[in-house]
């Protein structure tokens, strides 16, 4: 095996490693513990499983941090393709970082609210509870904001694989389209939250390109002569 086709599945393995991380934070947890209009319920899953809650906030934050060396790898496989584009692919990347950190104090404001400390016996628990479920919500809106940014990041790669030469250009294609289901439904969520159900429902099928970018890296890696005829 090539050492170029080495590369391509090294940082298709990287890919993988911190997207782990970031699904069983944004994925799994929420749907063990937040009960959607039940802030009584919410509140006492998040008290029982307090460490469940704070490896989740822990987990977002490491895979959004270490998401910045997957763009690394990523601008350092096809800067031969266009630079240009390559910049504005991780300058993307790098914009969203703060945003997805930030929002994690809405997460640790949710389990202050829920723990009851001292300061706030001002409030009883049912005040409490719909207060952390507010803050709860604000952090699926931080999401939101940040998935802006998640999906036009792919657009300059979706540009980059389609016109690199060493990766089949189907790839290019299917991540425009999930650049534009991101978009979308972030858009859509802040313009016309009431319709978001429904849009989210439409775009679904088109969000799987990063995925399957993913595994082929993983999986196929890259042509190792066309590469190579690039880098030269």
């Amino acid at each position: 095996m090539s050492s170029t086709s080495n590369r391509g599945r090294l940082v298709g393995l990287l890919y993988l490693l911190v997207s782990i991380p970031g699904f069983f934070a944004l994925i799994y947890i929420p749907s063990k513990l937040i009960v959607h209009g039940n802030a009584a319920a919410t509140a006492s899953n998040i008290a029982a499983s307090e460490t469940l809650f704070r490896i989740g906030i822990a987990c977002n934050l490491i895979s959004q941090i270490l998401f910045i060396w997957v763009a690394v790898a990523l601008y350092d496989l096809l800067q031969s393709v266009n630079r240009r584009n390559a910049l504005v692919m991780v300058g993307l990347i790098v914009v969203s970082v703060p945003i997805a950190l930030l929002n994690e104090l809405n997460a640790i404001a949710a389990i202050i609210l829920v723990r009851g400390a001292d300061f706030l016996a001002l409030y009883d628990q049912p005040q409490r509870n719909a207060l952390a479920m507010l803050f709860l919500n604000l952090h699926n809106q931080g999401f939101v904001v940040a998935e802006i940014f998640w999906g036009l990041w792919l657009f300059p790669l979706g540009l980059l694989v389609y016109r690199s030469g060493f990766l089949p250009r189907i790839l290019g294609i299917l991540l425009l389209l999930n650049c534009l289901s991101y978009v979308v439904n972030s858009l859509t969520s802040i313009l016309a939250p009431q319709h978001g159900h429904i849009v989210s429902q439409w775009m679904k099928p088109l969000g799987f390109g990063e995925l399957i970018f993913m595994f082929w890296l993983l999986l196929m890696g890259v042509k190792p002569k066309q590469l190579e005829a690039e880098a030269a």
